[in-house]
């Protein structure tokens, strides 16, 4: 799992245009399972397992990452952009970034603080303050090699730090993309749906339409999740921490969970000695979203890894902290089934 980890970070993919790691991930199940991708874009897979009998199980994790697209060209040849996802503007000025689809590198701009105005310090910075400056030296120069709707994402390579973190862009959800890679990889007691979704941070947009086509009986929605653990932060406003294991959500702003699957998955982890945590503080959501109230309705859990400085170029895991996702996620499969 591992393995995949960094390269699947190192790929870049905004929602909508995930085609770069969907190429990826199908050269690495090709062969190993039953496939398709439907028209939104999601690879549904199938994996059978070693026992006939067997719930419908869906497992998910997205392919995209957030992003900018570029929205128009300025006089000047620096670029206009809107954020794709959850983007915040303060956290992205003064970092590079790359228009992958162009192979052009640039650097997100904006006024030089010593040019501010005391109430221009004091203001929160916008999308609207900041430009991408691609070393253009005016708008028929940067239109050679630019045009609207080419997607951006952060450059930033993947970073050991510590014996056991990593810090990447990216590492949501590439990290739930991996776990499935080596769960496709494994022999497993029980037939898996195991489903790479499509535009999960624009609005859980794939995770519907492949519920829809799966009609599974449960889901377990494979995501990385915010960490405050930092100084400064105290109470439930930490959500989770990193090296204390999967986090298991009882609630978001999007999902209430099972809670049989939610109280299994405790159970579990205590038996086999995985390091688990619970999701401290309702907010954010996932594709349980979406795939919860699909159809009929399905029984859905989320399995997250905890994850610092979500969204931005640099977000920090433990290695660890994912293999204990991966490590709950093979006995749901068997405990679900076994329910």
């Amino acid at each position: 799992m591992l393995e995949h980890l960094e390269p699947l970070c190192s790929l870049y993919g905004i929602s909508g245009n995930e085609k770069n790691v969907r190429d990826y991930i199908i050269e690495n199940i090709e062969g190993k399972c039953s496939y398709y991708v439907d028209a939104l874009g999601n690879i549904i897979a199938f994996k059978p397992g070693k026992k006939e009998k067997a719930k419908k199980i869906m497992i998910a994790a997205h392919m995209d990452e957030v992003g900018m697209i570029v929205t128009d060209v300025n006089s000047d040849g620096t670029l206009s952009f809107e954020a794709v996802g959850g983007v915040n503007s303060e956290v992205i000025a003064g970092r590079q970034v790359y228009i992958y689809e162009k192979n052009i590198q640039g650097v997100i701009g904006s006024k030089a603080v010593h040019n501010m105005s005391s109430s221009e310090r004091d203001k929160k910075i916008s999308a609207e303050d900041l430009c991408i400056d691609i070393g253009a030296s005016d708008k028929e120069d940067a239109e050679k090699y630019i045009s609207p709707g080419d997607c951006v994402t952060f450059m930033s390579g993947s970073t050991a730090m510590g014996d056991d973190s990593i810090c990447s862009k990216a590492l949501d959800d590439r990290a739930g993309c991996a776990i499935m890679l080596d769960l496709i990889n494994t022999e497993l007691d029980y037939g898996v749906y195991f489903v790479f979704t499509v535009q999960e941070e624009v609005g859980l947009r794939g995770a519907g339409t492949a519920a829809f086509q799966v009609s599974p009986d449960f889901a377990i929605v494979l995501e990385t999740t915010t960490a405050s653990d930092i100084s400064g932060v105290s109470g439930a406003s930490r959500v989770c921490e990193l090296g204390k294991g999967a986090v298991v959500s009882y609630m978001d702003k999007r999902t209430v969970y099972d809670r049989e699957l939610y109280e299994l998955a405790f159970s579990l982890a205590e038996k086999a000695k995985i390091n688990c945590q619970t999701k401290t503080l309702v907010a954010g959501g996932n594709d349980a979203g979406a795939i919860h109230i699909s159809g009929n309705g399905v029984r859905t859990i989320a399995v997250s890894a905890p994850c610092r400085y979500l969204h931005s170029p640099s977000c920090m895991a433990r290695r660890s902290d994912i293999e204990a996702c991966e490590n709950l996620t093979k006995l749901l499969i068997t405990g679900i089934n076994k329910l």
